[in-house]
């Protein structure tokens, strides 16, 4: 595929193929194979999904907008800084991103070409975005190293927005929870891995639906950075379609920028690859940067949205969705996979050798 190519759009994987024919099919095969060279190549695919509802969506996209449209007085009702922000709401300007002062991510910018960075945050200012933790994770049958956390998801007061909310959150959630585990069988087959080799050691994770809120009045200035550069040191996340564009990822195998373009209709969702499935596989998947910035294709879509639908507020949300491995599960770089690892990175043109250390999954999220 040619840069020009790559810079316009990410595979599409039919998970319609998976979930209907043999696993050992040749279109199955075939599609799982697109899957895994998609995250080595990208860290980042799209899915097409007949599962996954536009409605169920567009309800979720209408909830966390209504929810963010409230006043920050009632908003601060759902914060626990107590718990550090785990469950509830966080607020805008509290998130900062690592990068900013990680040493190694620094450098990887600095590698790239100044045409393919990401906007400036030598700054060191956190993120104007807010965010609402719901827990979606199944506690573990056995005692576990890393206690899960105990306090219950937050249920926002508002009447209007309290009735529909957990029945929404759940809702959603499970459509890209689904959706992201079946990537992840499809990624180990075409890995040459047993079907549920991270399916199952994700199977107790802690995962969290996430949904971020930039508030495009107050910070819908173009080059504003809503998210820093940065990566997700989770598994694997999983986004539904946002109402407006502004995210931006990179490929590790050309150091291009590539802004996200979901196709304009029909069921799909965005899959990135994070911090662990790249230990897991000793770096031959990379955990990918990206950044959520207003730019112009943001501001068309701010004047377009006043005109269509003026009874909206102006916020981004971006519906986010954290699979995680088991807090217990030993994070060991498979042996084939690391091989594969090292030939594939001797022909990048700029890598960060990474050593891979044996630790728990709970000892990565906490360094």
């Amino acid at each position: 595929m040619s840069e020009s190519a790559l810079s316009e759009t990410l595979p599409v994987i039919d998970l319609d193929v998976f979930l209907s024919q043999p696993t050992q099919s040749i279109r199955v095969q075939e599609e799982c194979n697109k899957a895994a060279d998609a995250l080595i190549t990208y860290g980042a695919l799209l899915v097409h999904d007949s599962r996954v509802s536009e409605e169920d969506n567009d309800a979720f996209l209408d909830l966390i907008e209504d929810y963010f449209a409230q006043p920050v007085e009632d908003l601060k009702k759902d914060e626990r800084p107590e718990i550090h922000y785990q469950v509830g709401v966080t607020l805008e300007n509290t998130e900062k991103p690592k990068c900013a002062v990680d040493e190694p991510c620094l450098d990887i910018i600095a590698n790239l070409d100044p045409a393919e960075r990401p906007l400036d945050i030598s700054g060191h200012h956190p993120d104007p975005k807010c965010r609402f933790f719901w827990k979606m994770g199944t506690p573990p049958p056995y005692e576990t190293e890393y206690p899960a956390l105990n306090a219950p998801n937050v249920v926002p007061q508002a009447p209007r927005i309290s009735e529909k909310w957990e029945s929404t959150m759940e809702k959603w959630g499970h459509s890209m929870k689904n959706a992201v585990e079946n990537i992840a069988e499809m990624t180990a087959i075409g890995l040459g891995l047993r079907r549920e080799f991270i399916k199952d050691a994700g199977k107790y994770g802690p995962h969290l639906l996430g949904p971020t809120a930039s508030d495009l009045v107050k910070y819908g200035k173009n080059d504003t950075i809503l998210a820093g550069f940065h990566t997700d040191l989770n598994c694997l996340t999983i986004h539904g379609r946002s109402r407006y564009p502004g995210l931006n990822i990179w490929a590790r195998n050309t150091g291009k920028r590539i802004p996200v373009r979901f196709p304009s209709t029909g069921r799909y969702l965005l899959v990135q690859a994070g911090k662990q499935i790249e230990h897991l596989t000793g770096g031959l998947i990379k955990a990918g940067f990206h950044e959520v910035v207003v730019n112009e294709a943001t501001l068309q879509t701010v004047e377009r949205r006043k005109e269509t639908h003026s009874d909206r507020p102006n916020i981004r949300i971006s519906s986010t969705f954290f699979w995680h491995l088991s807090s217990d599960y030993e994070l060991v770089p498979i042996h084939k996979l690391s091989e594969r690892a090292n030939a594939f990175n001797l022909s990048q043109t700029v890598d960060q050798r990474t050593v891979y250390e044996r630790m728990k999954v709970g000892q990565q999220v906490q360094k």
